[in-house]
């Protein structure tokens, strides 16, 4: 890493966006074989989420509309608005995390958005959060994270057994999204391969054996 180089950046989870956490926590046990965990509230966004620990490190979000949250006055991440109220869940986005988001941020030859602070109970973080209710390369591109206060939140939750292997990213332009990874020096288990649409698939290892979603 030379001196004007952001520092390397890791898969820090997975955001699976839902229309309700009761479908989110249906569809992660239909997937894995696994329950979720309580998580919190998003005052600033108007969600809400439950948790799967994947690994000392990273973590499954499962995010979705706080219905007993006032509006937030603003579009809600992961495009949650678009959401129709039968969709089926999906993973929708990933988060990586870095030791300075804003370095990080301002050296991407992507735009990720604007590092906004953010909070979910005693947790405080800073997070980039795109315009609208875009996502970097529509998915394919990972959000940014700095955590602000610990432990990490992998590390508050019980470990059922369930760890991430790896997660493809498929992308039209594919080399557009290595060069993005390779310019914020992520390291982590991830591979990106050309196909007709975004696409994020995951790979978990549960008890029960290897799992994809």
């Amino acid at each position: 890493m030379t001196a004007t180089s952001p520092p390397a950046t890791h898969l820090d989870h997975l955001v699976v966006v839902a229309p309700t956490l009761e479908a989110g926590a249906a569809w992660v046990r239909a997937a894995l074989g696994a329950d979720l965990r309580a998580g919190g509230r998003h005052d600033r966004m108007g969600t809400h989420n439950l948790l799967l620990r994947l690994g000392p490190d990273a973590y499954l979000e499962v995010i979705a509309t706080d219905p007993a949250a006032p509006p937030p006055g603003r579009p809600r991440w992961f495009g949650l608005d678009d959401l129709a109220p039968d969709a089926e869940p999906r993973l929708a986005a990933w988060v990586a995390r870095t030791e300075d988001v804003d370095a990080t941020a301002a050296a991407s030859p992507e735009p990720l958005g604007a590092v906004e602070p953010m909070s979910r109970g005693d947790l405080t973080w800073r997070l980039t959060v795109p315009p609208g209710r875009s996502l970097p390369l529509g998915g394919a591109g990972p959000l940014l994270i700095q955590w602000d206060t610990g432990p990490h939140p992998a590390e508050r939750l019980p470990d059922d057994g369930c760890e991430l292997v790896g997660l493809t990213v498929t992308h039209p332009d594919h080399e557009r999204v290595g060069r993005l990874l390779a310019v914020i020096g992520f390291a982590g288990p991830v591979a990106v391969v050309a196909g007709e649409a975004v696409k994020l698939t995951a790979e978990v290892r549960t008890p029960s054996g290897a799992r994809w979603f």
